[in-house]
């Protein structure tokens, strides 16, 4: 047991982090590399900076200790279901030297476990994107949202970002001086804060420059929303307030309404110190007021403690979690 070893990735669009664990806690390795999403940069790529990570958090430690693994990415079930893409994956693994099994499970499950050892709760994601996702036994039971940009994603960054363009147009279609947050807005998409002296000229330029671009970087904006309302400005606020009303609905959807269990909260928008943050938090203490809240944390020490639980040397998972995330 003193030399046995267990290994996590997170696995995101943007970075790969992995954690070497012992078994007791102890974090004897890590390794960052670009984004692994198979999805978004397609298997060779994503399994070539799997194999980053993984070398740089094994550097040095002997690949042989580590008995088992576990992968978190969106969209863990198309990976599974795809023969190339998990064959790029094993073959990462493999010239990383580790011969032992791995699990992939998704991003959601993982965020959950690294707010939370209860086997049984509810984690709400909020960043680009926004999903929700009710955990029985740590494996993901239920799901709401996470439909997507176009048909979902609601209280999403991509959603503050679309509707901070709306309103834009709302106030240059009824003619209405725009405020801080719609000028903070323009700016970023024309360049200049400045209204053509017909206000529709501006009204198209920004519908052009809007669908020039893919859909989801409307998420870009999200920042500004979330900076407005920290100033208490009015628009901003609001779309903050609807917003969390969008995601607490969402949970609403597969939570029951005298559920006690945890509910964490994960994604850049909710790990932060965010005023969506502080309003998510009231909605779900008023939803669900006995429930514990949490926050995410280190996602690849997360897949590392899932990996770890289920080997028999491990008799109170709980405890490892407690030493991994001391303040969850």
């Amino acid at each position: 047991m003193p030399d046995t070893l267990v290994i996590g990735l997170d696995v995101g669009g943007t970075s790969t982090r992995a954690t070497a664990l012992t078994l007791t806690g102890d974090r004897v390795g890590t390794g960052r590399a670009g984004g692994g999403n198979p999805t978004s940069h397609g298997a060779e790529r994503a399994a070539a900076e799997l194999l980053t990570a993984l070398r740089e958090a094994l550097a040095d430690l002997d690949p042989t200790r580590v008995v088992a693994g576990t992968i978190g990415l969106a969209g863990a079930g198309r990976l599974l279901a795809d023969p190339a893409g998990r064959a790029a994956f094993d073959q990462a693994w493999h010239d990383a030297g580790l011969r032992c099994p791995y699990a992939v499970h998704s991003d959601a499950l993982v965020a959950y476990a690294s707010g939370s050892a209860a086997p049984d709760g509810t984690v709400l994601i909020a960043g680009t994107g926004a999903i929700t996702a009710q955990v029985h036994d740590l494996r993901l039971d239920r799901i709401a949202d996470g439909h997507g940009w176009l048909l979902g994603d609601t209280g999403s960054g991509y959603w503050l970002g679309r509707e901070s363009v709306r309103r834009l147009l709302a106030d240059l279609d009824v003619g209405r001086t725009p405020g801080p947050l719609a000028t903070a807005v323009l700016t970023e998409l024309l360049g200049s804060a400045e209204i053509a002296a017909r206000p529709r000229a501006t009204v198209d330029a920004v519908i052009q420059t809007v669908t020039r671009r893919a859909p989801i970087e409307l998420a870009q904006l999200a920042p500004f929303v979330v900076t407005a309302a920290g100033h208490d400005e009015p628009v901003a606020v609001a779309l903050i307030a609807e917003a969390a009303a969008h995601l607490a609905e969402s949970v609403s959807r597969i939570r029951p309404a005298d559920a006690t269990t945890p509910v964490v909260l994960g994604g850049g928008l909710l790990t932060a110190d965010t005023p969506l943050a502080a309003a998510v938090r009231t909605e779900v203490a008023r939803h669900w007021p006995n429930a514990p809240l949490r926050t995410a944390g280190d996602g690849a020490a997360a897949a590392a403690w899932l990996a770890a639980r289920d080997l028999p040397e491990v008799t109170d998972p709980a405890a490892l979690h407690a030493r991994l995330f001391p303040t969850t």
